[in-house]
């Protein structure tokens, strides 16, 4: 028999990371050989157990999963990440690939199409949800839509970035040297300014419009 299918698994929630171990266990040719609650420490895990397929939720704190592929991206190996997120929009998709995925697949997919994907990813071969390749196409053939940003102040787009990289309230007012009620303030007009309910969604928003990159 050949060597199982090495699987890391990168995801802020512990009932998702349970149900993966749980799920991937029945499987003989797969081996769940780690397990990572943010992008930080699945970059970490990933670079100390060299897994064959990294599994990759996308929005998570400290460290989101795009950034983390950038920074995987910056070694010499050729790392196998699977995106496995709850969504769909075209700009998270688009960002993944660049980043490095080799697939994209739902948390609502089917357990066998996720062992499929699995096994593509393994082999570099890549994979794509049908929701995502379906988020690609209308991306290409939808209008550009306006951009929002220029509603924000600067000191509200730099906020607006680092919640989008799952920055607290605590971190953001200690990387702009102002106070943690300061930040709190910018946030509730920045949610009001983008009629969002939650930082979330704001997230979203800043990875839609080009905000969710630090400077250069």
């Amino acid at each position: 028999m050949a060597n199982p299918i090495r699987v890391l698994i990168v995801d802020d929630h512990e009932i998702v990371r349970e149900g993966l171990r749980t799920l991937l266990a029945e499987e003989a040719d797969i081996e769940v050989v780690g397990e990572a609650a943010d992008g930080a420490e699945g970059v970490s895990l990933t670079l100390r157990l060299r897994p064959d397929v990294v599994l990759m939720d996308l929005v998570m704190p400290n460290l989101g999963g795009i950034d983390a592929m950038r920074l995987l991206n910056r070694t010499d190996a050729n790392w196998h990440v699977l995106v496995l997120t709850s969504f769909v929009e075209d700009e998270l998709v688009r960002g993944a690939l660049e980043a490095g995925a080799v697939g994209y697949v739902l948390k609502d997919a089917l357990r066998a199409e996720l062992i499929q994907a699995i096994h593509a990813a393994a082999q570099g071969q890549p994979y794509l949800h049908r929701e995502a390749q379906r988020s690609l196409i209308q991306h290409v053939t939808a209008p550009a839509e306006p951009s929002m940003q220029l509603d924000l102040t600067r000191r509200e787009q730099d906020v607006l970035r680092l919640i989008s990289q799952g920055r607290s309230n605590k971190q953001i007012a200690r990387e702009l040297h102002i106070t943690e009620g300061t930040v709190k303030g910018h946030v509730s007009i920045i949610l009001a300014k983008l009629g969002v309910s939650d930082r979330t969604q704001a997230a979203l928003f800043a990875v839609r419009h080009g905000l969710g990159d630090p400077e250069t």
